[in-house]
């Protein structure tokens, strides 16, 4: 599918000038290059040669991801490509902070007027602590990671983010970069037309733009987005307002919440997983069980466990893993999520993965914008890999928590 168009206008998105928005075009352009281009070569090259020359230096074929990791680093061809792409994401990040430096004082004017106005709850609490995994660097080499704050009532990363994850996704999360929250809630609305959870709760949620999807598909449902980035929240919250959706935001920790027992029906995070750590996905998987209600969900969209996938197209992914400082990136694929599911409190027979299409190809089928009809298409369609995330679709990890009954029994 070839993106057209551009990213959705809102309130406080960073607004380039001219030669900062052809700047950022190139870079969104360059990665694009990259993935139809650079990317495909790498198939040939590994078997052709790489392969070839690993079984003749060790007396066997590559086994793993591991083994044509190997193989492929002192590959020339190889060695072009993953510098090309680390470039291309240092370009991207430079080109919009430049937009966000110039125009910051307004912003952050701009979203505390936004906030200011808005119904919805915004909780900064006083001496909050991030995790070190998250603060330690600057992960996917974002400038100031997550955390950072510059001035007073900072937004800056938040709005660096929200830009520059459009640029880094090619345009495929979408023209409000909410690709994930809707793919997530076009699979609420195909496979569970009657669920109508009361509370929503977004873990992990930086600058808002997958919750959002939420609160329009249950207007009248409390929806909570948290994450450890107080300037994302901040963002967030405005974001939210100048949108014109009343969402609430705080500065939490997905690990332990400050909210009740079983006050939510819904719990879900997008591409949170891989940005934790060993320790802290296991508490994260046991804190949603203790906030959701009986019978509540708990969807996780990320890309697939290794599990599910060739050795090769995992060699490819564990790249971020190597240059795009995604330290647990690789080793969350390895985990088995239904175990850390069923130990967190889950039955193992309500935890399953399942596939939900990517929502900007309904956005493609139906240039008026989304309909039932098209994301029905959509859902039908085979699809390849090299659309953004693999085969076109978002991995969900599905859990029910036991409902009154089935504890009882």
């Amino acid at each position: 599918m070839l993106n057209t168009f551009q990213q959705a206008d809102h309130p406080i998105l960073p607004k380039a000038s001219a030669d900062e928005a052809s700047r950022q075009e190139f870079a969104k352009s360059f990665k694009g290059f990259i993935q139809s281009t650079l990317l495909p070569g790498l198939t040939p090259i590994y078997q052709g040669r790489v392969a070839r020359s690993f079984e003749k230096a060790n007396g066997r074929a590559p086994a793993d991801r591991r083994d044509i990791r190997a193989g492929m680093v002192d590959d020339i061809y190889f060695q072009h490509y993953a510098s090309a792409n680390r470039v291309a994401q240092e370009l991207l990040w430079e080109s919009v902070a430049s937009s966000v430096d110039r125009q910051l004082p307004e912003m952050n004017a701009k979203a505390a007027q936004l906030s200011g106005a808005a119904k919805a709850v915004l909780d900064i609490p006083e001496g909050f602590a991030p995790p070190r995994y998250v603060t330690a660097l600057d992960i996917h080499c974002m400038p100031g990671g997550y955390c950072s704050e510059v001035c007073e009532a900072d937004i800056s990363v938040g709005a660096l983010y929200d830009r520059g994850v459009y640029l880094y996704s090619m345009g495929y999360t979408g023209p409000n970069n909410d690709d994930m929250g809707r793919s997530v809630v076009n699979y609420l609305k195909r496979h569970m037309p009657d669920f109508q959870p009361r509370r929503i709760l977004d873990m992990g949620c930086t600058v808002g733009h997958s919750t959002l999807p939420y609160k329009e598909l249950f207007p009248e449902a409390e929806v909570w987005g948290i994450d450890v980035g107080g300037p994302c929240v901040r963002y967030a919250h405005a974001r939210a307002a100048g949108m014109g959706l009343d969402v609430n935001f705080a500065q939490m920790n997905a690990e332990e919440t400050s909210f009740p027992d079983g006050h939510f029906d819904l719990v879900v995070s997008h591409i949170l997983l891989h940005e934790t750590s060993g320790k802290a996905m296991p508490r994260v998987f046991a804190e949603a069980h203790r906030v959701l209600a009986p019978g509540g969900l708990m969807i996780h969209a990320d890309l697939p466990p290794f599990d599910l996938m060739d050795p090769f197209t995992q060699f490819i992914l564990d790249n971020e893993t190597w240059y795009n400082n995604e330290p647990f990136w690789g080793a969350m694929r390895d985990m088995d999520q239904i175990a850390l599911a069923e130990k967190a409190g889950f039955d193992r027979s309500q935890v399953r993965f399942d596939t939900a299409p990517m929502a900007v190809m309904e956005f493609a089928a139906a240039a008026e914008g989304y309909s039932q009809e098209a994301s029905e298409h959509v859902a039908e369609r085979e699809f390849t890999a090299g659309e953004f995330a693999p085969g076109g679709g978002w991995e969900v990890l599905i859990a029910r928590k036991a409902d009154a009954s089935a504890l009882a029994a």
